[in-house]
């Protein structure tokens, strides 16, 4: 399909401060190419929206960033791929898996996937989808290493904070300088889990129980996450946005199961 930018919404970027030099933010829905249940800035290749048009979305989203965004195939995981360089001849450690196009190809498609990316090159954006997830980002801005992570419940409760911040890690960074922000996601009025799910989640992080306004056991992912943060070290941490299920400028798969995907992106060097 021909996409036509003409006539179409600039991408909303909501800005983070991540430290001097990081550019860091969240996309909303509006802006974008595609229609339907996905309407508007859908960002995800596997969701079953038009490829040419989440392309095309993806390169909206370059153009306002300033260059194409690499994207993971994320599979609720805790593998974290550390980035090189972006482009036809980008690799990834480990396993040396090449990025193609940016804004057609995610990271990992071919070697299962991956939920945290990390860079310490200077002009790199990483971006983490998601729809009711927590969108995780994070920046040593000293160190120049920064850092996505998908956090659904699966990957919270593995260990996939953990891990991406041992990534930075030997990438230089040091946690104390870590700053995180994380994005808009599900939240604890809305997450409604069976009480069997909710007692195994709160056996490895006792932060996340809650409860719906309803009165029914949910989790809180986004207190989860600054648990499991701050027992690495990070303490610098600030919630953006509110709940996707009840802010309809976000994609929610739990208000709506077929959807697209927004995005967190962040880059060293603005």
């Amino acid at each position: 399909m021909t996409v036509d930018h003409e006539g179409v919404a600039a991408v909303e970027f909501l800005p983070v401060d991540l430290g001097p030099g990081v550019l860091a933010g969240y996309t909303t829905r509006a802006g974008g190419c595609s229609v339907g249940d996905r309407a508007g800035l859908d960002l995800a290749q596997h969701v079953g929206d038009d490829p040419d048009l989440v392309v095309g979305n993806r390169r909206l989203l370059a153009a306002r960033i300033g260059r194409p965004v690499v994207f993971a195939r994320q599979v609720h995981g805790v593998r974290t791929a550390v980035v090189l360089s972006d482009g036809p001849d980008a690799v990834h450690r480990p396993g040396g898996a090449v990025v193609g196009d940016p804004c057609r190809d995610d990271l990992g498609e071919a070697d299962g996937g991956y939920d945290a990316l990390v860079t310490g090159s200077v002009g790199i954006p990483l971006g983490v989808l998601v729809a009711d997830c927590v969108p995780v980002l994070l920046a040593d801005a000293r160190a120049g290493v920064v850092a996505t992570a998908h956090a659904g419940r699966p990957g919270l409760l593995a260990g996939i904070l953990a891990g991406v911040i041992a990534a930075m890690r030997s990438a230089g960074a040091h946690p104390d300088r870590v700053r995180a922000a994380l994005g808009p996601a599900a939240g604890p009025c809305c997450y409604e889990v069976p009480l069997a799910m909710q007692d195994d989640a709160c056996a490895v992080l006792p932060q996340t129980r809650a409860a719906t306004t309803w009165g029914t056991p949910s989790l809180d992912l986004r207190a989860g996450c600054r648990a499991a943060l701050g027992a690495e070290g990070v303490h610098d941490v600030q919630l953006v946005g509110g709940c996707t299920v009840e802010d309809d400028r976000f994609y929610s798969y739990r208000r709506s199961p077929v959807t697209g995907r927004f995005a967190g992106v962040v880059k060293m060097g603005e």
